[in-house]
This record gives C-alpha cells, sequence and structure tokens, in this order.
C-alpha cells in the first residue's frame, strides 16, 4: 500500500513518509528562512546539522548575512539558482507567505520548524503539489534516520 502524497489534511503535516522524503530524495539545496549569523537563534545550529549531512544552506534574511560560508540573499525571490526545499523558521503568522514564496520560485518541498503552524498554508502548498511538514525540525529528524 502506497502512502498518499496529495492529501492537504493537515492532520498529516508530520506523516514519517513526507519526512523521510524531504530529507532523503527531495533535494540538497535547503533555503533557510530566519537564518542569520545569531549564534543563539535554533536556525543557526540546525543550518549546521544540515551542513553536517550534505544539504547546501542558503541563508534568506533581511541582512543578507554570509552564515556557516554561504552568501545570504533578502528573499526567496533574490536566489538565483534553484531551491529545492524552504525550512521556515519564522513566526506562524508570517510562515503562510513563505510557503507562497516557495511555491512561486518552484520548491519542491516546504518544512515549518517547530511550533510553526498554518493549516491553510498546508493546503494551498500541498495543492501546489509540493512536500509539506509543520511543527518538526530537520535536525532532530535526520539522525534518526539511521
Amino acid at each position: 500500500m502506497s502512502a498518499d502524497t496529495t492529501t492537504t489534511d493537515p492532520a498529516a503535516y508530520s506523516a514519517s513518509e513526507a519526512v523521510r522524503r524531504i530529507l532523503t530524495s527531495t533535494g540538497d539545496t535547503w533555503a533557510v528562512v530566519g537564518l542569520s549569523s545569531n549564534r543563539s537563534r535554533a536556525a543557526y545550529g540546525v543550518a549546521a546539522v544540515l551542513q553536517r549531512f550534505g544539504k547546501r544552506i542558503v541563508p534568506v534574511h533581511p541582512k543578507a548575512e554570509t552564515v556557516h560560508g554561504e552568501r545570504g540573499y533578502v528573499s526567496l525571490a533574490d536566489i538565483p539558482f534553484p531551491v529545492d526545499v524552504v525550512d521556515v523558521f519564522v513566526n506562524s503568522e508570517l510562515a503562510g507567505a513563505v510557503a507562497d514564496e516557495a511555491v512561486a520560485i518552484g520548491a519542491k518541498a516546504v518544512w515549518f520548524q517547530l511550533d510553526v503552524v498554518d493549516d491553510e498554508a498546508f493546503a494551498r502548498t500541498r495543492g501546489a503539489g509540493l512536500d509539506m511538514v509543520m511543527d518538526r525540525c530537520p535536525a532532530i529528524e535526520i539522525p534518526r534516520l539511521g
């Protein structure tokens, strides 16, 4: 029996199959929205973990800082190359607009971090054909893949 990959049901937003697919086969270029050089922020540490597991991180932040050796951009639209996954470290009120931008740039998946939930954004993003998870952290999930 195969998993339904077209659901827009928010209950599916943390489905293990989607988590595994995004981490193992969606692609290795991750735009990390909200990533700055502030070492005390969760995005900084998560981006380092993504790099250790072979992902290219692309910082997206109004300051467009270089972080972990990767050039930053002000917005997703400013990134001049394809992005596979958009990892979102902004609050739930702002996250839906970021998901819409991810669809607009042709990303393959959107990942909302812990405590970031927007059911309407999930439905729109899945309806556009992208994989999506919410309220999960790839730095926690990658080591679980074994």
